[in-house]
């Protein structure tokens, strides 16, 4: 076991004042907040995801013991390589794993965490670009790839729900980057001009889709759909994927479970992908980012990023539980 070479620090912290009630705030913290082994990082950029927000509700699903520190992203540079392959002043990416759940996160400014969840960072782009992707990139980037490796462009129209938030914008950034013809799902019909900019050739209500008629079969829509809310949502949309079509499903906030039938599967031979981004093989993420910093860069994406500072993540934290964050929200820690 080693020393933390680091003393005192800023970190978002949550602590549970009764049973239905959890305090945010900004604090300065010690080493002691930290695991006492692992590659020492300081966090110069973060990311807030709606899984920040459940931890930070107090969600004992994502984060059992609490005071604890939120944050399922981080980038920053190596203080202490611990033994490591890594090398004092490496820039690195660390996404998922434990990072922000039971484990201190990226909104503190220094994190300890296993050599294995780490990523270089790739030679293109800065931090502060790879935050601004996040897991909500990763995610997107992941559900693009398994659509692409079945359906091609020339295909017909990709649906992406939950289109306003985090994957959803970056998921119809990238799918118009590569040359699909893009269709937005939201709630937030009012911000068409934000999904517009980002390459949505049209945008639909999402209550049209949680509408749809209750059969078993519906006419064919959608090449592929890139779905982020689960719940009736996709179920209904499985009925209505062309023969041979994608979707993949990466969230829940339309609900856990989903209700289908066999018929869009053996009768039309559509494909559905769930995605994780949390635990799968560091390789794998480090595809998806080497993408996102080459072939797959994003310059749109400026447009839909809100960068703020630790002290201001407290009302970014409460605006995104209530659903009403656009975009993307980047955290600049101290320089």
């Amino acid at each position: 076991m080693t020393e933390l070479s680091v003393g005192a620090f800023n970190a978002l912290r949550v602590k549970e004042k009764s049973s239905d009630f959890y305090q945010v705030s900004v604090e300065t913290v010690g080493p002691e907040t930290l695991p006492s082994e692992g590659v020492l990082v300081r966090v110069l950029w973060s990311s807030l995801n709606f899984k920040d927000s459940l931890s930070a509700s107090g969600h004992k699903g994502v984060t059992r013991t609490f005071p604890h520190t939120p944050g399922i992203d981080a980038a920053g540079v190596v203080v202490d390589p611990a033994g490591s392959s890594f090398s004092k002043g490496d820039e690195v990416l660390v996404t998922g794993y434990d990072l922000g759940m039971n484990t201190a996160g990226g909104f503190g400014e220094f994190i300890r965490v296993p050599a294995q969840w780490i990523i270089p960072k790739p030679a293109h782009h800065d931090l502060r670009y790879f935050m601004v992707l996040g897991t909500a990139g990763l995610t997107a980037g992941l559900s693009v790839e398994r659509l692409a490796s079945l359906v091609s462009p020339d295909q017909g129209e990709v649906l992406v729900t939950g289109a306003t938030g985090g994957v959803g914008s970056l998921a119809v950034a990238l799918l118009s980057q590569l040359g699909y013809t893009v269709v937005a799902s939201t709630s937030k019909v009012d911000h068409s001009d934000f999904l517009a900019r980002l390459g949505a050739r049209r945008v639909v209500e999402r209550q049209f889709v949680d509408e749809l008629p209750a059969k078993p079969m519906l006419r064919s829509e959608w090449a592929g759909i890139i779905d982020t809310v689960g719940g009736t949502t996709l179920s209904n949309l499985l009925k209505t994927l062309a023969p041979g079509g994608v979707a993949t499903t990466c969230g829940m906030v339309a609900g856990t479970e989903i209700n289908t039938s066999i018929f869009p599967f053996i009768l039309r031979g559509v494909t559905l992908f769930g995605i994780d981004s949390v635990e799968i093989p560091l390789a794998r993420k480090a595809k998806i980012w080497s993408l996102f910093d080459q072939a797959w860069a994003l310059p749109k994406i400026e447009s839909i990023i809100q960068e703020i500072s630790l002290d201001e993540l407290p009302n970014a934290i409460e605006k995104i539980r209530l659903g009403k964050q656009l975009g993307r929200v980047v955290i600049r820690h101290r320089q």
